[in-house]
């Protein structure tokens, strides 16, 4: 089922209606069994965007056994989230994975993850700058006001790491603006526990593109791109203009493989039956390897793209045989790196690790 909205971002908070509402779903609520060919399943809803590598899985085409699965695809992850992090609307859920580190380092998250990473993006194109205002490298940041969507998005997480690690930059010597990127109204999620050289400010009543256009903010970050740029608005531009050969370098050096979400579900599910994990993660693992699959298929067009088979090649010259990989083991560079990150930032209450973000049941599959 795919759910489509007209606005851009729709976490934008709804007025308060005039009577008390009614109390939202229990998060406790268990999932339902269903006849399936003559036998039982387990009937999960699952709340995700719109991807290739897992759309026989959204298909039917690819199914988990023992399940039976409701797709809800919605165009927007930003509405994802929201939905997932503040009622928990659906079973299973792509996730934010800054807010699931974020209520996972509580000790009472709501939610257990599975390491599928469904997006996954290398963000030196996420920085957005005033080409009137002399910034021209990293370093041209301090003392700057900049503008980001949330404290707790993952891919600023990962661009003030990166400004951190790579470039020396003080995070305490800027001045941080949040609001949302083309709409007013966006606010935090999660809980912060900023550092105390943090100097932070909520603008509820701006967007970044409006004060980025205007020379409000000397600079953005956000993984959305602003409509100031896309519309060409004067004097603004990347701060890596030639973002591609940044990111390339930065993982041949680091290793890390920005992981942007991760597939999480309802505890109370898995707790009721904890089976369902690993089901999921093969049904994605067999979804995903079909999507390669098609990738390097020359025999007809799979994809609008020229030389597509071309390109898949050579990325895995760069990344290796599985351009997306899952699992913990796989990805432990990239979640090592990411809660450190996450802790020195102020978005985890205390240091996370890896291994204690998913249960035992995802950390290894059989070999034969």
């Amino acid at each position: 089922m795919n759910v489509q909205k007209s606005k851009s971002e729709s976490n934008k908070p709804e007025s308060k209606p005039a009577q008390a509402t009614a109390p939202a779903a229990s998060p406790q609520r268990a999932p339902q069994i269903v006849g399936q060919g003559g036998t039982a399943a387990v009937h999960l809803t699952l709340g995700i965007g719109d991807y290739d590598h897992t759309r026989d899985l959204m298909s039917g085409a690819v199914r988990a056994d023992g399940i039976a699965l409701t797709p809800l695809v919605y165009p927007v992850p930003e509405e994802i989230f929201f939905r997932f992090t503040k009622n928990l609307e659906w079973d299973v859920s792509e996730m934010s994975l800054a807010k699931f580190v974020s209520l996972a380092s509580t000790g009472a998250s709501p939610m257990v993850g599975i390491p599928v990473f469904p997006s996954r993006v290398f963000r030196h194109s996420a920085i957005y700058v005033r080409t009137d205002r002399g910034i021209k490298t990293p370093k041209d940041l301090k003392g700057r006001t900049v503008g980001i969507p949330e404290w707790a998005q993952t891919a600023g997480l990962y661009v003030r790491g990166i400004l951190v690690d790579d470039y020396g930059v003080d995070l305490g010597s800027i001045r941080w603006l949040q609001a949302g990127v083309n709409e007013p109204g966006r606010t935090e999620k999660v809980e912060l526990k900023l550092p105390k050289s943090i100097r932070y400010e909520a603008r509820p009543e701006s967007s970044l593109s409006g004060m980025l256009a205007s020379g409000e903010v000397d600079a953005v970050m956000s993984a959305r791109v602003p409509n100031a740029f896309l519309e060409g608005k004067p004097n603004i531009a990347r701060l890596f203009p030639d973002f591609q050969n940044e990111e390339l370098a930065s993982y041949q050096r680091t290793g890390i493989y920005p992981i942007m979400h991760l597939i999480a579900m309802r505890r109370a599910v898995f707790e009721q039956h904890p089976w369902i994990a690993m089901n999921l993660y093969k049904a994605f693992e067999e979804a995903k390897r079909r999507s390669v699959a098609r990738m390097r298929d020359i025999t007809v067009s799979h994809y609008p793209y020229p030389w597509i088979v071309t390109v898949a090649a050579q990325a895995q010259a760069t990344f290796g045989p599985d351009l997306f990989p899952y699992g913990v083991a796989a990805n432990r560079t990239t979640l090592d790196a990411f809660c450190r990150y996450a802790h020195e930032q102020g978005v985890t209450h205390r240091r996370v690790t890896p291994d204690e973000l998913f249960p035992r049941e995802v950390h290894a599959s059989t070999k034969t």
